[in-house]
C-alpha cells in the first residue's frame, strides 16, 4: 500500500502523521508531499520514505496513492494560507485513493463537531481508520 501525506505550511501535522503511521504500520510505503520545502523536510524528518514538493508533486503523487492522508485544507483551492492551488485540491479530490483527511478548523473551513477534539486526538482517530483500511 502507497500512502501519500499531504501537508503544508510547517508540516508539523503531517511529520506527526507519517511517525505515528510509521510507528503503527512500519512495512507501510510513506511518500511526504509538501506544498512547500519546509514542510517536506519536516515530514522526511518524521520518517517517510521519499519526499518531494509542489503542484506538481501532489498532481503526480495523487495518481499513484492507494490513500492520501492530510488535514482537510489538501481539498480546498486556497487553503493553508494560500498553498494549496486549485490544480492541487482538484488533483486530490478527483483521485481514485481513498481519502483521509484530518478536520482542523482552519483556513476559514469550520467542521462542526471538532471544537472539542484536540490535534492528537484526531490523529489517533485517523491511524484507526487507517488500521482499518489496511485490513
Amino acid at each position: 500500500m502507497k500512502i501519500i501525506v499531504i501537508d503544508g505550511q510547517g508540516g508539523n501535522i503531517g511529520r506527526q502523521l507519517v511517525k505515528s503511521i510509521k510507528e503503527n504500520f512500519p512495512k507501510v510505503y510513506i511518500r511526504a508531499v509538501g506544498t512547500n520545502s519546509t514542510a517536506t523536510s519536516n515530514m522526511l524528518k518524521g520518517g517517510a520514505d521519499e519526499a518531494a514538493t509542489g503542484e506538481n508533486a501532489v498532481v503526480v503523487g495523487a495518481r499513484c496513492a492507494d490513500l492520501i492522508v492530510g488535514p482537510i485544507g489538501i481539498i480546498v483551492p486556497d487553503a493553508l494560507l494560500g498553498e494549496v492551488t486549485p490544480l492541487m485540491a482538484k488533483a486530490v479530490s478527483e483521485s481514485a485513493a481513498k481519502k483521509l483527511l484530518i478536520p482542523l478548523n482552519r483556513c476559514d473551513v469550520l467542521i462542526a463537531g471538532t471544537e472539542s477534539r484536540s490535534t492528537g486526538e484526531l490523529l489517533e482517530d485517523a491511524i484507526a481508520m487507517i488500521r482499518d483500511i489496511i485490513n
